[in-house]
């Protein structure tokens, strides 16, 4: 069992060096090209760019590294193949630079066959992770669908790109091709334009009002239906405040943790999980870690319980 104190993040208490005392930090090793197919692949994107130009509160540039500490030192219930690919800094406002290079980096993960799970910073992290799997092999022929789970749309027009347009830039991109679903949104907090863009391009929601276990469910079994991949991505302001308080714009309703993980677990399990990403944790605002460490347990639970797309057992 080889150890991960010497990447940067990872790290934390050796209780032994068996299989049964397994943390993550233990497991996870710098990614290299012979990496075992199908493994999971960690990349960072230290960005507060897309933030800013939003108006929101800076800060999620520090979000990777708080995710990876977070996920540390918890304990692994078989041995896996995880790997770290290191972190995309957007510095001098960048944010574009920054996308392509994390595009880039996913493209080249999910033609090696693994599973990437990016690591944000603000939900710009979304639109580089588009441009990972939109310019993969992996998407020929197939339907793909992006499902948020978020408070927001995303879907400004801004002709500056931020944390606010990134969906709405997949969209003008793809010209009908993508599915788009959000789960979560908070009616007071997208005005009804964005009400209005969302039914233009067909975008399916469910409102934080409506999201018990039961709707939930039906409205992600309903998704997957009509697609063959699937890109996860978790704004952590889908949460209660009283769970998720580091982030940018805290939920004054929110979903419940329980239903959020369902649908992690949900997704999951499907078989058509390509790619994940995890947006706007900001460690400035957080509270005793609490947001760090629950984007580490649906981290860890979206890893562990993954069926892989070929269908086949999981190590």
């Amino acid at each position: 069992m080889s150890g991960a104190a010497q990447i940067p993040g990872w790290g934390g208490r050796v209780d032994g060096d068996t299989v049964e005392h397994l943390r993550w930090h233990q497991a996870v090793r710098p990614y290299r090209a012979d990496a075992p197919i199908g493994s999971c692949v960690f990349l960072g994107f230290a960005s507060d760019a897309g933030v800013r130009r939003n108006k929101g509160r800076p800060g999620a540039a520090a979000g990777p590294d708080a995710l990876r500490n977070a996920l540390s030192p918890m304990a692994l219930a078989a041995p896996l193949d995880a790997f770290d690919a290191g972190t995309v800094a957007v510095t001098d406002d960048n944010l574009e630079a920054g996308q392509q290079a994390v595009g880039a980096a996913v493209s080249a993960i999910l033609d090696a066959g693994h599973f990437p799970v990016v690591l944000g910073g603000g939900h710009e992290v979304a639109y580089a992770s588009y441009l990972g799997w939109s310019t993969s092999a992996l998407r020929a022929g197939l339907r793909v669908g992006v499902l948020n789970l978020d408070a927001h749309f995303d879907l400004r027009s801004d002709p500056i790109p931020s944390s606010g347009t990134p969906f709405r830039q997949m969209l003008d991109a793809e010209q009908g091709a993508l599915r788009y679903g959000v789960l979560g949104i908070s009616q007071p907090s997208n005005t009804r334009a964005l009400f209005d863009t969302a039914e233009r391009f067909g975008v399916r929601y469910l409102l934080d009002d409506d999201c018990g276990h039961t709707a939930a469910a039906r409205f992600v079994d309903d998704f997957l239906t009509d697609v063959d991949l699937v890109h996860l991505t978790i704004d952590l302001d889908v949460l209660p405040a009283a769970v998720a308080p580091g982030v940018s714009a805290p939920a004054a309703f929110g979903v419940p943790l329980e239903v959020v993980q369902a649908v992690c677990d949900r997704v999951a399990a499907s078989g058509k999980l390509a790619i994940c990403d995890v947006a706007e944790l900001n460690p400035t605002l957080d509270l005793d870690n609490r947001t760090a460490r629950t984007a580490a347990r649906l981290l860890h639970r979206i890893v562990t319980r993954r069926t892989p797309r070929d269908g086949s057992a999981k190590r």
